[in-house]
């Protein structure tokens, strides 16, 4: 009876294994193979900005540019946090649950940030430069078929 048990532990143990290898895998092939561009390359190359929009635009990516490590930081423990949690884990239990919930919320606050920034960006566009940011933030977020 006891060797039954022990077959499905670890049966469990490497099925959570393989399912974060895969999603890792799986994630870094999709980031690998597309590379939209930068929000800073579509407003400084694409966009027609005037001295004005430059100098403005130049104090708001400062802005997120001293925020955005910590984020990024906080990211990367979140994801060690989650392979230890998987590394010492007996599967798919609350020390795995609570590093998936602090991912999540890690990459959250990143992706929240990240929007804000992009909508103050977009605040100092005209009309027409706005329809051109939007059309190449939403061509970057959307998927495309290779």
């Amino acid at each position: 009876m006891m060797k039954g048990w022990r077959t499905i532990a670890l049966t469990a143990v490497l099925a959570a294994i393989a399912s974060a290898a895969g999603t890792w895998i799986g994630a870094s092939w999709v980031l690998d193979r597309r590379e939209p561009p930068s929000l800073h390359d579509i407003v400084h190359d694409e966009l027609d900005l005037t001295a004005a929009q430059h100098a403005e635009i130049d104090v708001i990516e400062a802005r997120f540019a001293a925020i955005r490590p910590g984020l990024e930081g906080e990211v990367r423990a979140a994801n060690l946090e989650l392979a230890q949690a998987i590394e010492q884990g007996e599967g798919d239990g609350p020390q795995v649950q609570a590093a998936v919930d602090h991912f999540h919320a890690a990459m959250g606050a990143l992706q929240k940030e990240t929007i804000a920034h992009v909508f103050e960006m977009r605040s100092v566009l005209t009309p027409e430069q706005a329809a051109v940011f939007n059309d190449r933030i939403v061509e970057a977020l959307s998927p495309t078929e290779s």
